[in-house]
Protein backbone atom coordinates (compact mmCIF):
# COMPACT_ATOMS: atom_id res chain seq x y z
CA UNK A 1 0.00 0.00 0.00
CA UNK A 2 1.33 3.41 -0.96
CA UNK A 3 2.41 5.88 1.69
CA UNK A 4 -0.06 8.70 2.23
CA UNK A 5 0.43 12.30 3.25
CA UNK A 6 -1.06 12.61 6.74
CA UNK A 7 -3.39 15.49 7.45
CA UNK A 8 -2.13 18.18 9.79
CA UNK A 9 -3.62 17.42 13.23
CA UNK A 10 -4.55 21.10 13.68
CA UNK A 11 -5.28 24.14 11.51
CA UNK A 12 -2.38 25.64 9.56
CA UNK A 13 -2.63 28.85 11.59
CA UNK A 14 -2.86 27.10 14.97
CA UNK A 15 0.82 27.61 15.79
CA UNK A 16 0.90 31.36 15.17
CA UNK A 17 2.70 33.58 16.03
CA UNK A 18 5.51 31.02 16.52
CA UNK A 19 5.10 29.29 13.14
CA UNK A 20 3.03 31.12 10.56
CA UNK A 21 0.18 29.61 8.53
CA UNK A 22 1.80 30.23 5.14
CA UNK A 23 4.94 28.34 6.17
CA UNK A 24 2.83 25.46 7.48
CA UNK A 25 0.80 25.30 4.25
CA UNK A 26 3.90 25.23 2.05
CA UNK A 27 5.86 22.94 4.37
CA UNK A 28 3.08 20.35 4.60
CA UNK A 29 1.31 20.69 1.27
CA UNK A 30 4.37 21.13 -0.95
CA UNK A 31 7.48 19.76 0.77
CA UNK A 32 6.04 16.83 2.74
CA UNK A 33 3.70 15.99 -0.13
CA UNK A 34 6.70 15.93 -2.48
CA UNK A 35 8.66 13.55 -0.25
CA UNK A 36 5.60 11.29 -0.04
CA UNK A 37 5.05 10.98 -3.79
CA UNK A 38 8.77 10.53 -4.52
CA UNK A 39 9.07 7.85 -1.82
CA UNK A 40 6.19 5.94 -3.38
CA UNK A 41 7.87 6.14 -6.78
CA UNK A 42 11.21 5.00 -5.32
CA UNK A 43 9.84 1.86 -3.63
CA UNK A 44 7.29 0.85 -6.29
CA UNK A 45 8.13 -2.56 -7.74
CA UNK A 46 11.04 -3.15 -5.33
CA UNK A 47 11.45 -5.44 -2.31
CA UNK A 48 10.72 -2.40 -0.12
CA UNK A 49 7.14 -2.14 -1.36
CA UNK A 50 4.68 -3.05 1.38
CA UNK A 51 7.11 -2.48 4.23
CA UNK A 52 6.54 0.10 6.94
CA UNK A 53 8.61 3.27 6.82
CA UNK A 54 10.38 2.18 10.05
CA UNK A 55 11.32 -1.15 8.44
CA UNK A 56 12.57 0.59 5.32
CA UNK A 57 14.73 3.10 7.16
CA UNK A 58 16.05 0.59 9.70
CA UNK A 59 17.41 -1.69 6.98
CA UNK A 60 18.23 0.99 4.42
CA UNK A 61 21.03 0.77 1.89
CA UNK A 62 22.45 4.24 2.52
CA UNK A 63 23.60 4.41 -1.11
CA UNK A 64 19.97 4.38 -2.22
CA UNK A 65 19.69 8.15 -2.39
CA UNK A 66 16.05 8.27 -3.55
CA UNK A 67 14.76 6.19 -0.63
CA UNK A 68 17.21 7.72 1.85
CA UNK A 69 16.20 11.30 1.04
CA UNK A 70 12.48 10.82 0.43
CA UNK A 71 11.92 8.10 3.02
CA UNK A 72 13.69 10.23 5.60
CA UNK A 73 11.73 13.28 4.52
CA UNK A 74 8.46 11.37 4.78
CA UNK A 75 9.14 9.91 8.24
CA UNK A 76 10.73 13.04 9.71
CA UNK A 77 7.80 15.26 8.79
CA UNK A 78 5.21 12.73 9.98
CA UNK A 79 6.89 12.88 13.38
CA UNK A 80 7.33 16.67 13.28
CA UNK A 81 3.62 17.48 12.84
CA UNK A 82 2.73 15.25 15.80
CA UNK A 83 5.31 16.49 18.31
CA UNK A 84 4.28 20.13 17.83
CA UNK A 85 0.86 21.65 18.31
CA UNK A 86 -1.14 24.52 19.81
CA UNK A 87 -1.39 22.71 23.17
CA UNK A 88 1.92 21.96 24.86
CA UNK A 89 0.26 19.36 27.06
CA UNK A 90 2.02 17.85 30.02
CA UNK A 91 5.41 16.17 30.22
CA UNK A 92 5.21 12.82 32.02
CA UNK A 93 7.14 12.33 35.24
CA UNK A 94 8.99 9.46 33.53
CA UNK A 95 10.23 11.66 30.70
CA UNK A 96 11.07 14.48 33.10
CA UNK A 97 13.12 12.10 35.23
CA UNK A 98 14.90 10.73 32.16
CA UNK A 99 15.78 14.28 31.02
CA UNK A 100 17.13 15.10 34.47
CA UNK A 101 19.16 11.86 34.52
CA UNK A 102 20.66 12.43 31.07
CA UNK A 103 21.24 16.18 31.12
CA UNK A 104 20.95 17.40 34.72
CA UNK A 105 17.89 19.59 34.17
CA UNK A 106 15.32 20.60 31.55
CA UNK A 107 17.16 23.87 30.91
CA UNK A 108 20.43 22.05 30.23
CA UNK A 109 18.57 19.72 27.86
CA UNK A 110 16.98 22.70 26.11
CA UNK A 111 20.39 24.34 25.67
CA UNK A 112 21.89 21.11 24.27
CA UNK A 113 18.98 20.59 21.86
CA UNK A 114 19.05 24.23 20.76
CA UNK A 115 22.80 24.04 20.15
CA UNK A 116 22.40 20.86 18.08
CA UNK A 117 19.77 22.62 15.96
CA UNK A 118 21.69 25.89 15.63
CA UNK A 119 25.03 24.30 14.72
CA UNK A 120 23.73 21.77 12.17
CA UNK A 121 25.49 23.06 9.07
CA UNK A 122 23.10 23.67 6.20
CA UNK A 123 19.89 21.66 6.13
CA UNK A 124 19.04 18.98 8.66
CA UNK A 125 17.34 18.04 11.90
CA UNK A 126 17.92 18.13 15.66
CA UNK A 127 16.71 15.11 17.64
CA UNK A 128 15.94 13.87 21.10
CA UNK A 129 16.34 10.09 20.95
CA UNK A 130 15.71 7.29 23.41
CA UNK A 131 17.96 4.24 23.46
CA UNK A 132 16.84 0.69 24.27
CA UNK A 133 17.87 1.19 27.92
CA UNK A 134 15.72 4.33 28.24
CA UNK A 135 18.66 6.73 28.19
CA UNK A 136 18.16 9.94 26.23
CA UNK A 137 20.52 11.58 23.74
CA UNK A 138 20.47 14.82 21.77
CA UNK A 139 22.04 14.88 18.31
CA UNK A 140 21.60 16.24 14.81
CA UNK A 141 21.66 14.79 11.30
CA UNK A 142 22.13 16.38 7.87
CA UNK A 143 19.52 16.61 5.16
CA UNK A 144 16.68 14.10 5.77
CA UNK A 145 18.77 11.52 7.65
CA UNK A 146 17.40 10.37 11.00
CA UNK A 147 18.43 8.14 13.90
CA UNK A 148 16.55 5.10 12.55
CA UNK A 149 19.18 4.87 9.81
CA UNK A 150 22.41 3.03 10.44
CA UNK A 151 25.74 4.83 10.77
CA UNK A 152 24.44 8.40 10.98
CA UNK A 153 26.31 8.95 14.25
CA UNK A 154 23.08 9.22 16.18
CA UNK A 155 21.17 6.06 16.94
CA UNK A 156 18.01 5.33 18.87
CA UNK A 157 14.31 6.07 18.47
CA UNK A 158 13.53 9.74 17.82
CA UNK A 159 10.83 11.13 20.10
CA UNK A 160 11.30 14.84 19.31
CA UNK A 161 12.61 16.39 16.12
CA UNK A 162 13.14 19.92 14.85
CA UNK A 163 13.35 20.66 11.15
CA UNK A 164 16.09 23.24 10.49
CA UNK A 165 15.80 23.27 6.72
CA UNK A 166 15.23 26.87 5.64
CA UNK A 167 11.82 25.97 4.18
CA UNK A 168 10.66 25.35 7.78
CA UNK A 169 11.22 28.92 8.92
CA UNK A 170 12.54 31.31 6.27
CA UNK A 171 9.30 33.19 5.50
CA UNK A 172 8.98 34.34 9.10
CA UNK A 173 12.52 34.21 10.48
CA UNK A 174 14.77 34.64 7.41
CA UNK A 175 18.32 33.78 8.56
CA UNK A 176 17.46 34.01 12.28
CA UNK A 177 17.54 30.28 12.98
CA UNK A 178 18.11 30.77 16.76
CA UNK A 179 14.84 32.76 16.98
CA UNK A 180 13.00 29.94 15.22
CA UNK A 181 14.54 27.36 17.59
CA UNK A 182 13.43 29.40 20.60
CA UNK A 183 9.92 29.70 19.15
CA UNK A 184 9.80 25.93 18.60
CA UNK A 185 9.82 25.32 22.35
CA UNK A 186 6.53 27.25 22.59
CA UNK A 187 4.79 24.68 20.38
CA UNK A 188 6.28 21.35 21.53
CA UNK A 189 3.51 18.89 22.41
CA UNK A 190 5.00 17.31 25.54
CA UNK A 191 2.07 14.93 25.93
CA UNK A 192 2.92 13.38 22.56
CA UNK A 193 6.66 13.33 23.24
CA UNK A 194 5.96 11.63 26.57
CA UNK A 195 3.84 8.98 24.81
CA UNK A 196 6.67 8.29 22.42
CA UNK A 197 9.10 7.98 25.32
CA UNK A 198 6.78 5.51 27.08
CA UNK A 199 6.53 3.41 23.90
CA UNK A 200 10.27 2.94 23.30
Amino acid sequence: MAFKLPSLPYAADALEPHIDAKTMEIHHGKHHNGYTSKLNAAVEGTTLEGKSIEEILGGLDMNNAAVRNNGGGYYNHCLFWEVIGPDSGQMSSELSSAIDAAFGSFNIFKDAFSKAAATQFGSGWAWLCVHSDGKLEVCSTPNQDNPLMKSVGCEGTPILGLDVWEHAYYLNYQNRRPDYIEAFFNVVNWTEVSKRYAAY
